[in-house]
Formats: C-alpha cells, structure tokens, sequence
C-alpha cells in the first residue's frame, strides 16, 4: 500500500469487484463519457473487474475506513489483453475512473503516479500510454498535469464515430 494521508493504492481485491464495477460505471455515465449513455455496450466493459482482474492489473485507491474511491486498470505492455496502443516497450493503462465522492482529493491523480511507477519499474519500458475521449476534459488536464503528452499520430476509432486520443509519457 502507499503511504498517503488519506488513502491507499493496492491491488483490487475480489470482493471489491462489484463496487469498483459500479464506480466505473457512474463515472463514465456522470462524466457524459459513453455515447449512447446507460444503453452503451461498454457498460458491460466497465463493470467486468473480474476480467479485468484476471486478464491485467487492477489497482483501487481504499480511504483509511477502507472505503472504495476510484481504480484503474495497468497493462505492463503492449499485446497483452487490455493492452489497445501499448507497443511491446510501453505500458498502458485503462478505465481509470473515481468516485463522485473522492473527486478533488487527488485520488486520479495518485492512480495515474501508480500506474507509472509500475512502468517505469518495468525493464525496457521507455512509455506509459493511454487513450481518452476527447469530452473527458477534466481526465485530459490531469495527463497534461502528470507528466503526458498528446501524441496525435496514435489517435484511433475503436468504432466509427468514436474518436479517441492518444498520449505518452517518455519514462
């Protein structure tokens, strides 16, 4: 776990699947970030922890009452499942998402520093990358905060119509 004064990162445990599910869900759907909002398919996507458990890294920020606030899904490199742009010297991570609760505590931004201290302690990792629609605004703000930076050549579609942004960070 880190030391934090007010919460912990550590990997996601079973019985938190449900409700890392959920925040996932909700924060998607309150950020306005899904296109056909509660129909949308990646609904299902976002509340498959065990999946995501089992197939990548699952890290979950816990307050000190061990209380849920957000989590994040770490791919350490490209090919593996998860993984959408990461090439074999990069990671990646996914379906970062806090609870409305622990927004403006620091918690994405924590999330974020975990997932490139995983990368930068992985030998021959030189990038963390990420994708991000482009209404998810305040996500955007903290990538630029952090340390990322846009890289437009690795903009995709994962269906048409859905544009998706691409950023890096040289580790």
């Amino acid at each position: 776990m880190s030391p934090d004064p007010g919460f912990a990162i550590r990997p996601v445990r079973s019985g938190e699947h449900q409700a890392l599910g959920e925040i996932s869900a909700c924060a998607y759907l309150d950020g306005g970030l899904l296109a056909h909002g509660a129909d949308d398919p990646y609904l299902d996507v976002l509340r498959d922890v065990p999946r995501r458990a089992a197939e990548a890294e699952v890290l979950v920020a816990v307050d000190v009452d061990g209380t849920l606030l957000g989590g994040v899904t770490f791919v350490s490199r490209g090919g593996a499942p998860w993984a959408d742009i990461a090439g074999p010297d990069e990671a990646e991570f996914r379906v970062l998402a806090v609870s409305g609760a622990a927004r403006g505590r620091g918690v994405g931004e924590a999330l974020v520093r975990a997932c490139a201290d995983r990368a930068r302690a992985r030998e021959g990792c030189l990038r963390l990358v990420l994708s991000v629609t482009p209404q998810a605004v305040a996500a955007r703000r903290l990538y630029d905060r952090t340390g990322f930076a846009r890289a437009p050549h690795r903009d995709w579609e994962p269906l048409p119509g859905l544009p998706l942004l691409a950023y890096e960070m040289t580790l």
